[in-house]
């Protein structure tokens, strides 16, 4: 059974220049769409009261994330 929170964020300094990079490699990102959480079409959120932030799952299905630091 796979996790349904974000089991492991891996930092980055840009999210935009990761989620390039990942894309290109064939991860997808979610997409989300609720009144608190909010993404943009590539996948990611910004300034919904927390960080820069990309979501994607493994292929087991658990929930993992680029997280922006710099």
């Amino acid at each position: 059974m796979s996790a349904t929170l974000t089991i492991l964020n891996f930092p980055f300094e840009n999210v935009d220049t990761a989620v390039d990079q990942l894309s290109t490699r064939g991860v997808r990102f979610e997409r989300y769409d609720e009144p608190t959480l909010k993404t943009d079409d590539r996948g990611i959120a910004r300034g919904n009261g927390g960080p820069t932030i990309a979501w994607f799952k493994d292929p087991a299905g658990n929930i993992l994330s680029v997280l922006e630091t710099g």
